[in-house]
């Protein structure tokens, strides 16, 4: 049974049904005795229950916990219990996976699937990396490079952030004018560097008139509880006139 649901957890990342589960955030970085939370949307399915997996590489994926909104209760697989491991609802399809006091070995990729009756199919989401540490990581250490000339003289242009860090996984996203960004960036894996630091790039596209009005962009890089903001517009910019 376990050995095929490594296979399913493999297979079923890749199938196009009807709905799609998405996991937030990929990667999430705490520090041991931290807590650790990750979300989980299960897309169409309303009827069915929010299933977590615990998969450390190399070995057979663990059953955590499975909720649904409708239980009073969630339901657990054996070596874990609440108050270690508890799940949450924030609507009939928007689950939280919640691991308090956390060691390093609750280190590994957590998957969420639920039961999608339409194409009777278990769904996967993509899942997140929780990584334990044993001591506070160093922030990471951002640079904003700010479009090419070459660039400006169409209408679309990008924006690059570089993140530096000790690990090789971060959370990276962007705001323009202080609001989430949710389209045109691009994320690299990490990289290792000569030094044994590790660099992420990502990429955001933009518009040339946005960046003519003086719009005000950051780069938000987290790494548990350490978070670093970089922010970049025309007028930091004059070579760019």
């Amino acid at each position: 049974m376990l050995g095929t649901l490594c296979t399913l957890i493999t297979a079923l990342t890749c199938v196009s049904g009807v709905t799609v589960v998405t996991q937030k955030p990929p990667v999430v970085t705490v520090t041991k005795g931290e807590t650790a939370t990750m979300d989980c949307n299960l897309g169409t399915v309303t009827e069915s229950a929010a299933r977590w997996y615990k998969q450390v590489t190399g070995r057979v994926p663990q059953f955590v916990v499975s909720f649904r909104h409708s239980w009073s209760s969630p339901s657990y697989g054996s070596g874990f219990s609440s108050p270690k491991f508890t799940t949450t609802h924030q609507s009939q399809t928007d689950y939280r996976l919640i691991i308090n006091n956390v060691e390093e070995g609750d280190s590994a990729v957590y998957y969420c699937n639920t039961w999608d009756s339409s194409v009777s199919e278990y769904v996967f989401g993509q899942g997140t990396k929780l990584t334990v540490t044993s001591s506070s990581l160093p922030p990471p250490v951002l640079t904003v490079f700010p479009p090419s000339r070459a660039e400006l003289q169409s209408n679309k242009a990008s924006l690059v952030c570089l993140s530096s860090q000790s690990v090789p996984f971060a959370d990276v996203s962007w705001l323009a004018a202080g609001s989430p960004v949710s389209s045109g960036i691009s994320t690299s894996t990490a990289v290792q560097q000569p030094d044994r630091t590790f660099q992420i790039s990502s990429y955001l596209a933009i518009q040339t008139s946005d960046w003519n009005m003086e719009k005000v962009y950051t780069c938000k890089v987290s790494l548990g509880s350490q978070t670093a903001e970089q922010h970049i517009n025309k007028s930091d910019c004059p070579t760019e006139e």
